[in-house]
């Protein structure tokens, strides 16, 4: 059972998120598939219940969206060992405030016109459900704790932080 509280796990999940940056959006297709791809995720200060990522109004996963609203966002960090994988449910938006709002440069690489480009989207994430997993050790210390499990039959102990939080 964890100490921390809700207000603490939420800023550990958002620095978390706020270093890793690219997650692998998964959507449902045809009603029943699932499909991933690798989404650069942005977040506004303050806004603790929503990610953002820039789209194109046009593109297969908005489509996906507009049946299925349900989506995840997988976050990875393997050389620190951090993961966060994210669900709640997707809207996209045209919002020309919103666009200009998150707007950076780094993402003029996917839409090369910049942010007046009139196919660019954002697809809006209301976050719902939220788990993190922080080894800080180190690989070779979480390889130890588990290796040690393995041989002990207890579960690990002190190789990091797993937190869950409903409605982030």
């Amino acid at each position: 059972m964890s100490d921390k509280t809700n207000k603490e796990k939420t800023e550990k999940l958002f620095e978390l998120i706020e270093d890793i940056q690219i997650a692998m959006l998964t959507t449902v297709e045809d009603g029943h598939s699932l499909r991933s791809r690798p989404m650069w995720v942005r977040r506004r200060e303050g806004d603790g219940q929503f990610l953002y990522c820039f789209t194109r109004d046009d593109s297969g996963k908005v489509r996906e969206l507009c049946r299925d609203r349900h989506v995840n966002l997988a976050f990875a960090d393997k050389g620190d060992q951090e993961y966060v994988s994210v669900s709640g449910k997707a809207s996209v938006t045209e919002d020309r405030t919103l666009i200009d709002d998150l707007w950076s440069e780094g993402a003029r690489a996917w839409f090369p016109d910049g942010k007046d480009d009139p196919n660019l989207a954002v697809i809006k994430i209301s976050i719902e459900y939220a788990e993190y997993w922080d080894a800080p050790n180190g690989l070779m210390v979480t390889a130890f704790g588990w290796a040690k499990a393995q041989l002990t039959g207890e579960p690990p102990r002190g190789v990091g932080d797993n937190e869950k939080l409903g409605a982030a």
